[in-house]
């Protein structure tokens, strides 16, 4: 069997509140597989191992996961293996719907599975044979009309289902959805929200925004510290954060300068990163998911950079904050252009990050292709790359999504 990878796209609630993720599990597409893998018996396989080799709290942290289940998945004692808390499995209207399938999906019902029903674009007799067992109906908004739409969502209203706006693209769709009583919404839009110009960026990010430019011009400790006096609470946090870290340390540290040196440059400037995404949550939802791509991508960029150059302590770093600063422009509504000449980052990275040109912009490519799950564009970037394989990136994409599922839960 081929290799696999995984994708995975945020799904969020009305408040833009990460809920849950679709999982999107691929085959390698090599000369032998390639029709195999349109053999719907060949998902169950690549599901069982990617579930046995990824561990299933690694890639969803505390969300939900939605698993494409077809029939043969649905029959087999296979899906016994897939923790009924854990996932949601999506099933479509098929003329495989048989009598012996709806028994059998009932009697997972009985032991606590949810299901949804995946791409409904009209109702017909064999969606209203499956309604009375699905929790979740996902509807694939691009394919229809906006009057069209309104009628399904009523339609499907007389069901006690959740609606989930599928393929939502920008904000304009987002806000029809909202409008129709949509519950969860699904998209890239939601991967990468678009920049908005209108968006100002608040105070506090962009002081955060001045530290980081501090930390990594490597300035003088009195500089970072001034700049921490000036945000109160952000010095609370580093020295509660340094105090949890330093547990072993005589003595409680007490005063910012001390906590910067115990703290050392390199993991101040990640913080620093971290907080960028994780400021002010509470008034927009959409930057924690944000933030968790933000987190995977920079934990993927320094993976990919140390299988690349594995001594080159350096080369780890710089890719790690490419990935990490290149959703800051989404995140704080300013052009990427002004973010890296306020930080004045070296040539190879701003290059990679406003034109995705240079080894590190074509490592970035390479992720923001594997976040959409473009399997032709993954597969020839890999190969120019040249020394990492499609299995060996789905092993340190699990490896990422594990790290920032910690790190999220600190920051929370």
């Amino acid at each position: 069997m081929g290799g696999f990878f995984l994708g995975r796209q945020p799904i969020l609630d009305r408040n833009h509140n990460l809920v849950a993720f679709e999982l999107l599990f691929r085959q390698e597409e090599t000369e032998e597989v390639a029709h195999v893998t349109n053999d719907l018996s060949a998902s169950a396989n690549v599901i069982v191992n990617a579930y046995g080799q990824l561990g299933i709290q690694n890639v969803l942290g505390r969300q939900r996961g939605f698993v494409n289940a077809d029939p043969d998945l649905i029959m087999s004692d296979i899906i016994s293996l897939l923790p009924c808390k854990h996932v949601i499995l999506e099933i479509k209207e098929s003329p495989s719907i048989t009598a012996e399938f709806m028994q059998r999906c009932n009697e997972l019902k009985q032991k606590g599975y949810q299901f949804a029903l995946d791409n409904v674009v009209a109702m017909n007799s064999k969606i209203e044979q499956l309604l009375p067992i699905v929790s979740v109906v996902k509807v694939d908004i691009l394919a229809l009309e906006k009057d069209q739409l309104a009628e399904l969502v009523s339609e499907l209203n007389r069901w006690p289902v959740l609606l989930l706006a599928l393929k939502v693209e920008n904000r304009e769709q987002e806000a029809r959805c909202m409008q129709l009583g949509f519950q969860m919404f699904q998209g890239y839009y939601f991967a990468k929200p678009e920049v908005l110009s209108v968006k100002r960026a608040d105070p506090g990010k962009m002081s955060l925004l001045k530290l980081l430019t501090l930390v990594m011009s490597d300035s003088e400790i009195e500089e970072i510290e001034k700049e921490f006096k000036h945000q109160p609470g952000l010095s609370y946090n580093l020295m509660r954060m340094v105090n949890s870290v330093a547990s072993g340390l005589p003595q409680k540290i007490n005063s910012i300068k001390h906590a910067i040196m115990i703290l050392g440059r390199k993991q101040l400037q990640r913080w620093v990163q971290l907080l960028l995404y994780s400021a002010n949550q509470s008034d927009d939802g959409m930057s924690n998911a944000l933030m968790q791509t933000a987190a995977v991508r920079g934990k993927l960029m320094e993976l990919i950079a140390t299988a690349e150059r594995p001594h080159d302590k350096n080369h780890h770093e710089r890719a790690f904050m490419v990935g990490i600063l290149s959703l800051l422009d989404a995140l704080l509504g300013i052009e990427m252009q002004q973010i890296v000449d306020k930080l004045g980052i070296p040539d190879d990275m701003s290059q990679a990050l406003l034109t995705r040109d240079g080894r590190l912009g074509l490592e970035l490519k390479l992720i923001e292709a594997n976040e959409k799950g473009e399997i032709t564009t993954i597969q020839s970037i890999l190969s120019q790359l040249g020394f990492l394989s499609l299995s060996e990136l789905a092993d340190i994409e699990i490896q990422a999504i594990g790290w920032a599922n910690r790190i999220g839960e600190v920051t929370n």
